[in-house]
C-alpha cells in the first residue's frame, strides 16, 4: 500500500486529485484546515500549515497509519491581488506564510517519512517563470519564491533519492477563481492611485481567466507525474499564450506594452 499526503485537499484541485489517487488504489491523507468525512482510501487530516504545532500533530496522526510516504502533493495556497505600495505590511507577509513557508514547513516536518524513491510535487503558477505583471505581483512573487524553493529542494533531496517537481498551472475552475475575481473587484474599487489603470487591467484579467480548465485536468496531470520513473523538475498546464509571448520580450518592451495597455 502506498500512502500520499495532499495539502489543500478539500479545495478544487486538491479534492479532484485526492479522488483520482484513491480511485487508483493509493491511500491518501487529505490535509486541510477544514476537512470532510473519511471515505474509502481517503483519511482526513485537519491542520493549519502556517502553525508548527498543528503540522506536527498532523504528522503524529499520519504515523498512526504508516511510517512511509510515497509522495507529498501541495495544493494549499491563497490568491492575492493589489498594489505593492497600497497593501498593508500584514497582508503582504500573509501570502508568504501560506504559499511559501507553509509548504516548506510541511516538507521539513514530514521529511522523516520520505525515503529513496519518494516524491514531492508543488503547485506553483504559470506566472512563476515569468516577470511579474502589475497588481498580480504579490501573488507572482510568492509563487516564484515557491518555485525557486522547490528547485533548491530538488538540488538537495536528489542526494537522498527524493524527487521534487513543480506543476505550473494556469487558470483553473475552482473557488480560487472566484476569489481572484473578488480580489480584483476589491482592488479596483479601493485603489486611490490606479483607478483608470485598474479598470483596463480588470478587462485583461477577465479575458485570461475565461480560458480556465477543470480541476480534474490538474489531477490527471499530477497522477501522470507521480507515475513517471524519473520526473522532470517542471511541468506546465493551460499556459496563456499571450503571457508567454509577453514573457519572451525584452524587459524594456514589456514595460512599454504594459504602460500602453493600462494607461
Amino acid at each position: 500500500m502506498k500512502y500520499i499526503l495532499v495539502t489543500g485537499a478539500f479545495g478544487g484541485m486538491g479534492r479532484a486529485t485526492v479522488k483520482a489517487l484513491a480511485e487508483r488504489g493509493f491511500s491518501v491523507f487529505a490535509l486541510d484546515r477544514k476537512v470532510g468525512k473519511a471515505e474509502e482510501g481517503i483519511i482526513p487530516v485537519e491542520a493549519d500549515i502556517t502553525d508548527e504545532e498543528s503540522v506536527a500533530a498532523a504528522l503524529f496522526k499520519v504515523k498512526e497509519y504508516t511510517d512511509s510516504l510515497f509522495a507529498i502533493v501541495h495544493y494549499a495556497g491563497v490568491y492575492m491581488l493589489g498594489s505593492m505600495v497600497e497593501m498593508s505590511g500584514e497582508r503582504f507577509e500573509s501570502i508568504f506564510r501560506i504559499n511559501l513557508f507553509g509548504a516548506a514547513r510541511v516538507n521539513r516536518i514530514f521529511l522523516p517519512l520520505l525515503g529513496n524513491g519518494s516524491r514531492i510535487i508543488m503547485t506553483t503558477s504559470e506566472l512563476a517563470p515569468l516577470d511579474p505583471l502589475p497588481f498580480t505581483g504579490i501573488y507572482a512573487v510568492s509563487k516564484s519564491a515557491l518555485d525557486k524553493y522547490a528547485y533548491s529542494l530538488r538540488m538537495e533531496l536528489q542526494l537522498l533519492g527524493i524527487g521534487v517537481s513543480v506543476l505550473r498551472a494556469g487558470a483553473v475552475k475552482t473557488k480560487m477563481l472566484g476569489v481572484s475575481t473578488d480580489e480584483l473587484d476589491s482592488f479596483c474599487n479601493g485603489t486611490k492611485l490606479y483607478r483608470c489603470n485598474a479598470a483596463n487591467f480588470k478587462r485583461i484579467v477577465d479575458s485570461v481567466e475565461a480560458k480556465s480548465v477543470a480541476p480534474e485536468k490538474i489531477a490527471a496531470k499530477t497522477v501522470k507525474i507521480l507515475g513517471k520513473k524519473d520526473p522532470s523538475f517542471a511541468y506546465s498546464i493551460n499556459r496563456n499564450p499571450l503571457l508567454r509571448l509577453l514573457g519572451i520580450l525584452p524587459k524594456r518592451m514589456q514595460f512599454f506594452i504594459i504602460r500602453k495597455i493600462l494607461k
